[in-house]
C-alpha cells in the first residue's frame, strides 16, 4: 500500500492509488465471498417479501465516545430495516473521502464498520469510493443501502394505531446527541457519557410476532419528540407523554439544563419507540426488559382523542406543555 499518511486526490483518480485504497482498506476489512471489488454490480439470491432502504451519514467528529461514523452507518441502516419488520441481509457502501483524511483514521472507521456488519450478520456486497478536494467535505461521508427480508407475518404500521394504545421506549433518550456534543468540546464540557449507537435487532425481534404490536420506529434525527409528532400527524390523534416516565440519563439531563437543549429532540442511535395495544403493554415491556438493551425500557405515554393533533408532555410538576415540530437544528452533523 502507498506510504502516504493522508488521503490525496490521487486516491480517487481510478489508478494505482485508488486500487490500493480499495484493496488495502475497504476490501481488507469488508472482504467476503460476495464482495467483488472489480465488478460494477452484484447478483443476489433472495426469497420472500423484500424491504429496501438507503441513508446517508455525516457526523463531527468522525469518532466519538461509544462509536464512529462507520458503525453508525451500519447500525442506522440495519435499524431502519429492523423497525420495519425485516431481517437485514445485505448492504452497499459509498464512501466520499475528503483529501487530507489520515489513513489511520480511515482504517479504524472501516474496521469498526466491518465489525458492526459482522455483529448484525449482514454482508456488504457492493461499494464505491470518491475523493473530494480538501475543504469540500467533512472528512468522510458514508451512504449505505440495505436489503432485508420480512421476518414476520404480523402486520403493523401507523394505520394500525388506535386511541388508547400505549407508547414504549426501549431505553434512555438523548445519549447519542449529547455524547457527540461533548466530543466536540465546544462548550468546555467533558464527560464519560457514551453514545447509544447499537443494532436494535434484538429489540425488534423480541416483539415482531407478539400480539398487540402496532408500530415501531427508531428515534434518530429529531429524537423521541419527532417520532411522537409524526404519529400524531399521521393518525390525527394526540400523543400524551409523561415526563416522569421517560428515561433520561442524569448527564444528559444536566447538560440539557445547562445549555438549554431538550432531551426529547436529541437523536438516539440504539433505541426503539413502539406503539402497542394497552392490554398487551406490560407483557411487551417485559420482553424488552429481559434483554440487556431493554433493561430501562418504559411505558411513556398513550394515544388519546383531542381537538387537534398534538404532542402533549405532562411535566413532573403537574403541568402540561406542547412539544412542537422541530424546526431549528440543535446539534448539527450527529448522524
Amino acid at each position: 500500500m502507498t506510504q502516504n499518511r493522508w488521503i490525496t486526490l490521487a486516491h480517487g483518480n481510478g489508478g494505482r492509488f485508488m486500487r490500493e485504497l480499495i484493496d488495502d482498506v475497504f476490501a481488507r476489512h469488508l472482504g467476503n465471498p460476495d464482495l467483488d471489488v472489480q465488478a460494477d454490480a452484484v447478483s443476489l439470491h433472495l426469497q420472500g417479501d423484500l424491504l429496501f432502504t438507503t441513508d446517508g451519514f455525516t457526523v463531527q467528529p468522525l469518532e466519538f465516545p461509544g462509536g464512529d461514523i462507520g458503525c453508525l452507518a451500519v447500525h442506522g441502516t440495519v435499524n431502519d430495516l429492523a423497525v420495519a419488520g425485516a431481517l437485514p441481509r445485505y448492504l452497499s457502501l459509498s464512501a466520499v473521502i475528503e483529501e487530507g483524511l489520515e489513513f489511520d483514521v480511515l482504517q479504524r472507521i472501516v474496521a469498526s464498520l466491518a465489525k458492526a456488519a459482522k455483529d448484525a450478520q449482514v454482508q456488504i456486497v457492493a461499494g464505491d469510493t470518491k475523493v473530494v478536494p480538501r475543504g469540500q467535505g467533512g472528512g468522510l461521508y458514508l451512504t449505505t443501502t440495505g436489503i432485508g427480508v420480512r421476518a414476520s407475518d404480523n402486520e403493523f404500521g401507523m394505520n394500525r394505531i388506535q386511541v388508547g394504545d400505549c407508547l414504549l421506549v426501549s431505553g434512555p433518550v438523548g445519549d447519542h446527541g449529547i455524547a457527540v456534543m461533548l466530543a466536540r468540546e465546544e462548550f468546555g464540557l467533558r464527560g464519560d457519557l457514551q453514545s447509544d449507537c447499537a443494532c436494535v435487532l434484538p429489540l425488534t425481534r423480541a416483539l415482531l410476532d407478539k400480539p398487540g404490536l402496532k408500530f415501531m420506529r427508531d428515534p434518530t434525527r429529531g429524537g423521541l419528540a419527532t417520532v411522537a409528532y409524526e404519529i400524531s400527524r399521521a393518525t390525527g390523534w394526540r400523543v400524551r407523554l409523561s415526563e416522569s416516565a421517560i428515561p433520561v440519563h442524569d448527564p444528559v439531563r444536566s447538560v440539557c439544563e445547562m445549555l438549554g437543549y431538550d432531551p426529547y429532540y436529541l437523536a438516539c442511535e440504539g433505541r426503539v419507540v413502539a406503539v402497542v395495544a394497552s392490554d398487551q403493554a406490560e407483557r411487551l415491556l417485559a420482553c424488552w426488559r429481559d434483554l440487556p438493551q431493554g433493561a430501562r425500557a418504559a411505558c411513556i405515554g398513550r394515544i388519546e382523542e383531542g381537538p387537534s393533533p398534538a404532542v402533549v408532555l405532562e411535566t413532573e410538576l403537574g403541568g402540561e406543555r406542547f412539544l412542537e415540530e422541530l424546526e431549528d437544528d440543535p446539534l448539527p452533523r450527529i448522524c
